[in-house]
């Protein structure tokens, strides 16, 4: 029987190979896996893990980070901020260029900023209130003013997500129909950053290629080409590794690929704390999670150290926000606790106590053996106390599908959510105001008056050491609710090649595979 297992896993695993058509094993060609799609590649309208992958590679903008979280010159060589907060002027540096070789100027990131703004998505419900139209102007060719609207504290660590595409290329594939070519933006990139998208099969494959007059320079070891596949089969994973193809893993494997790729020779593993939190995000405005009492069940009901020890690595959560932002961190939370009596005592004080057993819906990426066990441990417990628990396994696009209307979005889902932006306000807008609705970032449509004036006050507070007790108190009141059930703080871990080498962690969604940053170091 086991020799059969192998087999078919065999079988299985180049079969599933055998459609991705990859290429053989090359000096400076890095073959990266992801367990998600790519849904779009327009800077405009970018909102999740795999597509900010695509974006930090394919675009840039006025600033970016480094792995503690300062902002940095990027497109923008300086800036300056009057004293009210309210104008950021920048100066963009000289020499840069877009992938077409033309200038980089301040009439293409009042365009970008523009577009962003009049379509409406991606990170556009971040500035709500804080630009319009009229806010971005280029003052010349190498200076542009933003003017906010109101006072956004949080403005500059914005910035690095305000990629900025060639206004004269977008002009030219526009249409009547199609003002701001959207339909060119989804297909070609036309950014400045330092890889250009040259091929692209939805659902499969994405292939980028270095731009060798990008603004930065390169070293003399720089990966020149990365070939992503989208897989989230454990056994396609693995014999990626086996035959050597592989250069960088997701970090949403099974810690079994994990330990099976660390055995083979010239493959490593490598851990890393994280600003990434895995949340069981509860919905409030559906059955039965409407109750506050049935959503502390649900955490009681949680084995939380089960699913850090064996099923996915992390830090103890206690709250919304993990440490990263010290100064803001309320440290006094208890931790979550693992308790099935006083779940089921919780069952019995809600308002759908004594009616059998409550049917509960858990959501989660459909193909991934973790979130997989991880549910399946949750409808163990739950069904335990009270409840008749219904898995729903679904791919990754349906999920965000689902989560654009509270009737759609399901009791429960398994969500990892990450810092978009280096700053506390990242943990609390995207994930709990009600303009923010209608993502999955947000699947918890917590929609209290309470929760967007805290938020509120915290943007337009400039005293910073007033505005960390305003987020101390809105973390508090969060886990009193119980928004969600805080399960950890992710320990990611990627198998990497021998070959690759300069990863860094960043505290911003995806902008540690800034291949830029990375070298091939194979001969």
């Amino acid at each position: 029987m086991r020799i059969a297992k192998k087999l078919l896993l065999g079988l299985a695993a180049s079969t599933a190979i055998s459609g991705y058509a990859l290429p053989s094993f090359a000096d400076n060609v890095a073959t990266v896996n992801v367990v998600q799609i790519f849904g779009t590649i327009d800077p405009a309208k970018i909102n999740d893990y795999t597509e900010y992958m695509a974006g930090v590679n394919l675009y840039d903008a006025l600033t970016t980070l480094d792995s503690e979280g300062n902002i940095l010159p990027n497109l923008a060589e300086s800036w300056t901020v009057s004293e009210d907060t309210l104008t950021y002027t920048f100066t963009l540096k000289e020499g840069a260029t877009f992938q077409d070789g033309s200038p980089v100027e301040a009439k293409d990131v009042a365009y970008s900023v523009g577009r962003l703004l009049a379509l409406n998505e991606g990170p556009a419900y971040l500035f709500e209130g804080v630009l319009d139209e009229n806010s971005v102007k280029a003052l010349d060719d190498r200076t542009v003013e933003f003017k906010l609207n109101k006072v956004y504290t949080p403005f500059l660590t914005n910035t690095p997500i305000l990629f900025v595409v060639n206004s004269d290329v977008a002009d030219a594939n526009k249409t009547d129909s199609d003002p701001w070519a959207q339909d060119y933006l989804a297909n070609n990139s036309i950014g400045a950053g330092a890889y250009m998208m040259t091929n692209w099969d939805r659902g499969a494959t994405m292939t980028i290629k270095k731009y060798d007059g990008y603004h930065l320079g390169w070293s003399d070891q720089p990966v020149d080409e990365v070939r992503f596949v989208v897989t989230n089969e454990e056994a396609t994973v693995k014999a990626l590794a086996a035959s050597g193809e592989l250069s960088m893993s997701s970090d949403g494997q099974a810690q079994e690929t994990y330990d099976a790729i660390s055995k083979i020779e010239g493959y490593r593993i490598e851990s890393f704390p994280t600003a990434t939190n895995f949340y069981l995000k509860l919905n409030h405005q559906i059955a039965p999670t409407d109750d506050v009492h049935i959503r502390k069940a649900i955490a009681y009901a949680t084995d939380y150290e089960t699913i850090r020890s064996q099923l996915l690595p992390g830090e103890p959560l206690a709250g919304p926000m993990p440490k990263v932002f010290a100064a803001a961190y309320l440290d006094d939370l208890a931790m979550p606790e693992y308790n099935l009596e006083k779940a089921k005592e919780h069952v019995a004080m809600s308002k759908y106590a004594n009616a059998g057993a409550i049917p509960i819906e858990i959501m989660f990426v459909a193909g991934l053996a973790f979130e997989e066990e991880i549910a399946l441990l949750m409808k163990s417990n739950l069904d335990q106390v009270g409840f008749n628990t219904i898995m729903k396994p679904e791919p990754w696009n349906r999920m965000t599908e689902l989560a654009s209307s509270a009737e759609t979005t399901p009791a429960i889902n398994e969500v990892f959510y990450g810092a978009t932006y280096p700053s506390p306000d990242s943990f609390f807008y995207p994930q709990y105001h009600s303009r923010a609705q209608g993502t999955w970032t947000s699947m918890e449509w917590v929609l209290d008056d309470k929760v967007d004036e805290l938020i509120e006050q915290a943007r337009g507070e400039g005293d910073i050491d007033a505005q960390n007790e305003i987020y101390k108190d809105l973390q508090r009141y969060l886990v009193d609710q119980q928004s969600d059930v805080f399960l950890l703080t992710q320990t990611s871990q990627v198998a990497f090649s021998k070959c690759l080498e300069g990863f860094s962690w960043v505290p911003m969604q995806s902008f540690e595979y800034n291949f830029h940053t990375m070298r091939w170091v194979c001969e």
